[in-house]
């Protein structure tokens, strides 16, 4: 299962999931993004669900779980990949959008969390469940409280949730990206252009020169980082922040 499938890094990880042989219960808000990733991945052989769903709903993941247990089988990975992103000093944060923020990277991962451990549990068959953090939930920026509020929660949410789970035979773990080029990348380019009155060509070598390794990450390289974290070799690697930021935060 895989929420935020529709684009960007939850696009990444549902089709390298098809690509090694999973079948992939997808979700998203846009169906229609959904639906041509579910042909993208019956052509591989595979099989696929779409299950639109806002995240933030506790319905929605029980949704999820529902038709991927009926349409594919026992489930054995979760993957919380919704994500969204906010720019602002502290003091200018809006609360709403504070909120938002947490409904949507904290609270949308829990309630896939929740739900598809609770299956996993009562199946005695163990799992993996990775939800999709990043370099801010490592460490605080300049314009990101809101962001890191989010990210820092999720990454308390993994911790905790792995020592209580991993006698079930079941992993949580987070991967934490750094920049990576998505349509959320995009838009922050957007915003930086907005703000400064650069290009964005400006703006994006203004982000990569911040990055020892002279670009920013791409969705498949998240994505073969879950790849490994739900196989048998990652059996051993529980409640751990995996950084993924071409040495940003070393």
């Amino acid at each position: 299962m895989v929420t935020g499938a529709s684009q960007g890094i939850g696009r990444a990880i549902a089709l390298n999931l098809a690509q090694v042989g999973y079948d992939v219960a997808l979700q998203a808000r846009q169906a229609s993004r959904l639906e041509a990733l579910r042909d993208e991945i019956m052509g591989l052989g595979r099989r696929a669900v779409v299950v639109p769903g806002d995240v933030t709903r506790p319905e929605a993941a029980e949704a999820l779980v529902s038709a991927a247990e009926t349409e594919l089988g026992p489930v054995g990975v979760a993957v919380a990949a919704a994500g969204q992103a906010s720019s602002a000093l502290v003091l200018d944060t809006d609360p709403e959008v504070f909120r938002g923020l947490l409904e949507v990277n904290l609270l949308g991962p829990f309630h896939l969390l929740k739900a598809a451990a609770a299956r996993m549990v009562e199946a005695q068959r163990g799992g993996r469940i990775v939800l999709v953090g990043s370099t801010a939930s490592v460490k605080g920026a300049k314009y990101t409280g809101a962001y890191a509020a989010s990210k820092h929660g999720l990454l308390g949410l993994v911790r905790s949730a792995a020592s209580e789970l991993i006698k079930r035979g079941i992993t949580v773990n987070a991967v934490c990206p750094g920049w990576v080029d998505t349509p959320m990348f995009d838009a922050a380019l957007a915003n930086i252009q907005a703000k400064t009155g650069s290009s964005l060509e400006q703006a994006r070598a203004r982000i990569e020169g911040m990055v020892p390794a002279g670009r920013v990450v791409t969705a498949e390289e998240v994505a073969g980082l879950v790849r490994y974290l739900v196989s048998e070799e990652a059996s051993m690697m529980t409640g751990q922040a995996l950084v993924l930021d071409g040495g940003e935060t070393i």
